[in-house]
């Protein structure tokens, strides 16, 4: 039986961010939404739940395996707004949810990373004196190309420099 190897950590040659201003998003069916983000969470990959490969011969150790497909999870960004992105337009709010399209996530470097996906929800905060009003929206990757109805992972372009 073959044992794991040991590996030594290696320091990075990339560009750390030094923070996360400003990092914004942008839909491709109206790159000009009324609002204006406070926090912006980008996407994640998430590789799902381990395959529990255990069996009657195992014998100390329960065995598990790693999924082959991948996920792009959910974003969430708050934002001050003006209550006319509201509005049941096609071009505002309610024109995007449900509207699977292209969404690129701007990072404070330039660098960028564009996915098909929707707005899922979008959900006012309370409104409180002495507060700016803010709005939750969640956008949810669906790495599906409605127009060549083809699966399409997500496309990260670095910023020059970085």
């Amino acid at each position: 039986m073959a044992a794991p190897t040991v590996s030594a950590r290696v320091i990075p040659t990339g560009f750390k961010m030094p923070e996360g201003y400003p990092t914004t998003i942008a839909f491709a069916k109206n790159t000009a939404l009324q609002f204006w983000e406070v926090t912006t969470q980008p996407p994640g990959l998430d590789g799902g739940e381990p395959v529990n490969n255990t069996t009657m011969l195992n014998s100390v150790w329960r065995t598990m395996r790693a999924r082959r497909l991948k996920t792009l999870t959910p974003i969430k960004v708050t934002a001050a707004y003006d209550p006319d992105v509201l509005d049941g337009s096609i071009n505002k709010i309610q024109g995007l949810i449900n509207n699977e399209g292209s969404v690129t996530v701007i990072f404070p470097t330039t660098d960028s990373i564009s996915f098909y996906g929707y707005l899922q929800k979008s959900e006012p905060a309370e409104n409180k004196d002495g507060e700016m009003p803010l709005l939750t929206i969640t956008v949810v990757p669906t790495n599906w190309d409605p127009v060549n109805n083809v699966e399409a992972g997500p496309v990260f372009t670095n910023a020059s420099g970085t």
